[in-house]
């Protein structure tokens, strides 16, 4: 839809693979769309994924001094406590600029995507350290200020992912049981959290065992429920919808 803002939130090693092809169709289709497509591509940037002290800076640092520099930044400098710490340099604007690039991209959007494939039923570390890192207390949420009134409240957002199993193992019968149980710490417990509206996820199934006509019009399928994508109601993201009444 023109003048939206989408940010695809992008993990995988690869430009070439599956996960780069379903990111890069949906690029493609929102932009023609007349959309703007901003894409933090994690590896690429060499995305920090750890929560440290050097995400608390206060300014900059001059390196002969950093440690003494840091522990005047910190509000509680005898213990450290990253919630505590970077919800204060939240407040103050002195996160580390990474973070608050993330962070405006974030804010200036109407839909955040993220692609990724599926590792150890979540998402790969570097992915997981950007949700640690940027969707921090003050700006994502606060205390109240939470769930349904999350601070990125009015935002939608959508995980795209990618499985190594078939669909029947992601069924209540199947090996891995039903998928919706491992989506509720990320939609629910992450993003619902923040106030975002749930769109249903989007989940290609075990594409390295597909043929490339079946891999072809998997991409097919993604690209196709983009043209219809603002259209979409926000699923209702509480405890029924992953695990029954």
């Amino acid at each position: 839809m023109a003048g939206k803002k989408v940010l695809i939130v992008y993990a995988h090693q690869e430009p070439r693979s599956f996960n780069g092809s379903l990111k890069d169709v949906a690029v493609a289709e929102l932009s023609r769309q007349g959309c703007t497509v901003t894409v933090s591509d994690l590896y690429a940037m060499d995305f920090e994924p750890r929560a440290t002290r050097k995400d608390i800076t206060g300014g900059k640092m001059v390196p002969e001094y950093t440690v003494l520099y840091m522990n005047c930044a910190l509000s509680s400098p005898e213990f450290f406590s990253y919630g505590v710490e970077a919800y204060e340099a939240c407040k103050k604007r002195s996160l580390t600029s990474d973070i608050i690039a993330e962070q405006k991209k974030v804010q200036e959007a109407d839909l955040v995507m993220f692609q990724f494939p599926l590792y150890w039923f979540s998402v790969p570390a570097v992915l997981k350290g950007w949700m640690d890192r940027v969707l921090c207390q003050g700006f994502a949420f606060d205390l109240p200020g939470f769930y349904d009134d999350g601070l990125l409240k009015g935002k939608l957002a959508i995980l795209s992912l990618t499985t190594g199993g078939t669909a029947d193992m992601y069924w209540k019968t199947g090996a891995s049981g039903d998928f919706r149980y491992f989506l509720w710490p990320l939609q629910h417990g992450t993003l619902h959290f923040c106030g975002f509206k749930v769109l249903a996820p989007h989940i290609s199934f075990a594409p390295e065992f597909a043929s490339e006509e079946e891999r072809r019009g998997m991409v097919a399928s993604w690209a196709q429920r983009l043209k219809t994508i603002w259209k979409e109601e926000p699923i209702p993201c509480w405890p029924p919808w992953y695990f029954g009444q």
